[in-house]
């Protein structure tokens, strides 16, 4: 094998290594206020490291994710999303009180090592005293969702649970990043729940990955393998 040919095959794993590490997730405000503009934020990078990928050199089509609104009554709105240096910017102005959901999804047009990587996010908004503690099921194949409040304080425990089609992901994997990078691993019971109590203030990733071993054609080129992530950003507050 001749020089060029070894480091053109580095040069796809380290790539391939990238992509697995770096995920898209939604950041904006736990709660809102009726009548008032929300902006809703969307990163692409490795939330661990800090590391966020600035808009313009973000790979292949990610930029063309859908983000779409749920409203209380489960009205749907696609938002429109503008780019900034470091991430994508959308804003919706609630209506009225209830729980607001947020779903960013998109299915990377190329294909990697044989697999598609498809990237999902959601979110939830708190707007008003709405007695609910659960979110509306996400619209995407693959989610992660806090139990719904207006805000999360650190010692105190935060219940998730996880999706897949619709329906809770049970006896699945599930991980939790801090906002200093410290990690932890969580496994959800038969009904998709686990949960965690978060050390200290700031924003945390909770991310549940998914491979699902299957052929077929993506785009014109062929893959063996789909690849689904799903991130969650819960902010959390001093006690």
């Amino acid at each position: 094998m001749n020089r060029k040919v070894i480091l053109t095959a580095i040069a796809s794993l380290l790539l391939v290594s990238q992509l697995f590490a770096h995920a898209m997730w939604i950041e904006t405000n736990p709660s809102g206020k009726k009548g008032i503009s929300q902006e809703v934020r969307v990163y692409f990078g490795e939330f661990g490291d800090k590391d966020i990928t600035p808009t313009a050199t973000w790979f292949s089509d990610i930029s063309q994710f859908s983000l779409v609104l749920v409203a209380p009554d489960g009205t749907e709105t696609i938002l429109k999303a503008t780019p900034k240096e470091m991430y994508y910017s959308a804003s919706f102005t609630p209506t009225s009180e209830g729980v607001y959901s947020l779903a960013m999804h998109h299915v990377v047009k190329q294909v990697y090592n044989g697999m598609v990587l498809d990237y999902n996010s959601s979110a939830t908004v708190q707007v008003g005293a709405a007695n609910v503690k659960s979110a509306r099921p996400s619209r995407n194949v693959i989610a992660v969702l806090p139990t719904v409040k207006a805000s999360y304080v650190a010692s105190q425990p935060i219940s998730i649970q996880a999706f897949f089609e619709g329906r809770p992901a049970g006896q699945k994997e599930v991980e939790v990043v801090a906002p200093n990078g410290w990690s932890k691993k969580l496994y959800t019971d038969s009904l998709g729940f686990a949960s965690f109590t978060p050390l200290w203030d700031g924003k945390y990733n909770v991310e549940y990955t998914s491979t699902e071993k299957k052929e077929g054609d993506h785009q014109s080129e062929k893959f063996s393998s789909w690849y689904y992530c799903s991130t969650m950003i819960i902010t959390v507050g001093r006690p």
